[in-house]
């Protein structure tokens, strides 16, 4: 599992030209789930997400996380985050795992998330979706469960 965390002042996801999410401070997460993820890999990304401190504190240093500023968490399923560039033109997504494999792990990752974080908001899987967000530093993170200790 391979995500990108966007540290934002704000985001919104439109689908068909309406905004079926939107957020003010906390991150944007976009979600690549590989083949062979599992409810281990969520656990991991979920406790790194919610408690990397990535928020600045009054002197402007990253000592807080998104649990203790109580900001808000939007999930977007992105499997391009899987792909592999390293041979011809035309990116490989065999690392990525099938939309019939990915969508019942997706379901219970938004599901699981989402009763320990009430601020979670999604995108929609499988959809073509317009993300509109504002960086703030700008923060990016990447992060893989493959990569765990």
């Amino acid at each position: 599992m391979k995500i990108v965390a966007q540290r934002v002042t704000k985001a919104s996801v439109t689908v068909n030209n309406h905004t079926i999410s939107r957020i003010g401070v906390g991150l944007v997460v976009f979600l690549g789930i590989a083949k062979g993820d599992s409810t281990a890999d969520s656990d991991y990304i979920f406790n790194k997400i919610t408690t990397l401190r990535l928020f600045p504190d009054q002197s402007g240093r990253f000592d807080k996380s998104i649990t203790d500023i109580n900001g808000d968490l939007l999930l977007v399923s992105q499997f391009t985050l899987l792909a592999d560039c390293e041979k011809g033109r035309r990116p490989s997504f065999d690392q990525a795992a099938t939309p019939s494999e990915a969508r019942p792990l997706y379901d219970m990752i938004v599901s699981a998330w989402r009763s320990r974080f009430p601020r979670l908001h999604t995108g929609e899987f499988g959809a073509d979706m317009s993300v509109s967000l504002t960086n703030m530093g700008p923060v990016t993170m990447i992060l893989d469960s493959r990569h765990r200790p």
